[in-house]
């Protein structure tokens, strides 16, 4: 069976694609689906396809091994946010040991703990190459969190451990940007503000593309790194997690239905910059690479 990943792209129009990719070529979604016989799938956009996920699958996998469209090459795309206003975005917080530890967290002991959650606005989704708008007057202490993604496929509720990941169509990368002086609120005594500090236009970056979870042996088991204007800041690998990805969609499942095309962004790892009084600024450059699920790259600009 070839190997694939799923994108959206800028289309002659503008409007974003759902396109497959099979090595370096991007095939149009919904003329390969057109050309596939009894395929009734909707490839309007990538969160249709989710919303059929069982029926989708071994139809994408047919058009990967023989693909009966005209091409283009990845390098002549403009990439866009696979999916460009997730159903919902859960994040866990907290959740490698080693970004515990540079919190002076110190080793935690995951015995006495639950997975911590916090929820990022769909609307600050941006994709690969989009600028990183750093709002005047917001922050001064913008930051940078690479993530591993997974991303719903499947309805799903009081899932466990050992079918939670069944529910997962595949992962990507996300980059949970952070206003770090907005973590906490002066003015009101319930402690922290997510609001502030994780929402913000252009404040979630996600891509390149969605790679299969099929594609992925162990999600336990890949290297994250993150460079900010060419100086590697981030690197450490998922076995790091307190909850590893299973844990955390057991967890979430237990209180509410999981939807196709929900996120959740696993937590990131040791290297953020609010520990060195490193932050982002106009003109640096964000480059995030996790094994198996590509690099995501953004540039940073004044936002107003």
């Amino acid at each position: 069976m070839a190997s694939y990943r799923l994108l959206s792209y800028a289309g002659d129009d503008g409007q974003a694609n759902a396109g497959i990719l099979v090595g370096d070529s991007v095939f149009n979604l919904a003329s390969e689906i057109a050309g596939q016989d009894n395929a009734d799938i909707s490839a309007a956009s990538l969160q249709t396809v989710l919303d059929n996920w069982d029926d989708a699958e071994p139809v994408l996998r047919a058009i990967a091994d023989n693909p009966g469209t005209t091409a283009r090459n990845i390098e002549d795309v403009k990439l866009c946010a696979p999916i460009a206003r997730p159903t919902a975005i859960y994040c866990a917080a907290a959740n490698y040991y080693d970004h515990a530890r540079e919190m002076g967290n110190g080793d935690l002991d995951k015995s006495k703990l639950k997975p911590y959650f916090f929820i990022k606005s769909s609307s600050v989704v941006i994709g690969p190459g989009d600028d990183v708008r750093l709002p005047q007057g917001h922050s001064e202490k913008y930051d940078w969190e690479v993530e591993i993604n997974a991303i719903v496929g499947r309805e799903a509720r009081n899932l466990t451990v050992d079918n939670a990941l069944d529910c997962l169509a595949g992962y990507c990368i996300l980059n949970d940007l952070s206003a770090r002086d907005h973590v906490r609120r002066e003015d009101w005594p319930f402690g922290t503000d997510w609001f502030s500090h994780k929402s913000w236009d252009t404040s979630c970056s996600i891509g390149p593309w969605i790679t299969p979870a099929s594609e992925i042996g162990d999600v336990q088991n890949l290297d994250l790194k993150t460079w900010i204007s060419g100086k590697l800041m981030q690197e450490s690998n998922s076995d790091q997690m307190v909850f590893s990805t299973a844990e955390l969609l057991v967890s979430i499942s237990s209180q509410l239905t999981l939807k196709p095309g929900d996120m959740i962004a696993t937590g990131t790892c040791a290297g953020v910059g609010a520990f060195t009084g490193t932050f982002l600024k106009p003109g640096d450059d964000i480059r995030m690479e996790v094994e198996g699920l590509g690099e995501l790259k953004n540039p940073v600009v004044a936002g107003d």
